[in-house]
């Protein structure tokens, strides 16, 4: 198929992918202290996933990124479920949150916390299941866009 020279498209898509990545990390790692987390983050990176996709097409960007959307689905499952039930070790409550302020060498005195381990099952999810919904519905209704995967 011939799609027409979109220089200003294909140029403004770049930048706004970058922003929207860009921000999509910022709402992740502020979630657990202030507005954010993986569900708008989530959202975020798969908004511009479907700009690129939108942009470029199906087929050029499955190069690029040859991801299976339901496989990151149910892997960000697993690391939420698994964030819950690893509090089980330490005899706390399910989903007990745990924090911590460790020397990082580029960041300083960094904040860790346990929260940031679901939000990013979190995020995998709401990324996975959003892509593929958006992918389903924009490819050919007939044909399955994971097919030669097996899933």
């Amino acid at each position: 198929m011939n799609r027409p020279n979109d220089l200003i498209l294909r140029t403004t898509t770049q930048l706004i992918a970058f922003i929207l990545l860009g921000f999509s990390v910022y709402l992740f790692f502020a979630g657990h202290n202030a507005p954010g987390g993986g569900f708008i983050g989530g959202l975020m990176t798969a908004a511009a996933f479907i700009l690129m996709y939108m942009t470029y097409g199906f087929e050029k960007i499955e190069k690029i990124l040859p991801l299976n959307f339901r496989i990151l689905a149910v892997t960000g499952l697993l690391i939420a479920v698994l964030s819950g039930v690893g509090s089980f070790v330490f005899g706390e409550e399910f989903l007990s949150h745990s924090f911590g302020y460790f020397h990082l060498p580029i960041l300083g005195k960094t904040e860790l916390a346990t929260a940031m381990i679901f939000d990013l099952g979190v995020y995998l999810v709401v990324v996975g299941i959003t892509l593929t919904i958006i992918l389903s519905i924009a490819t050919d209704s007939h044909e399955d866009p994971y097919e030669d995967a097996g899933v």
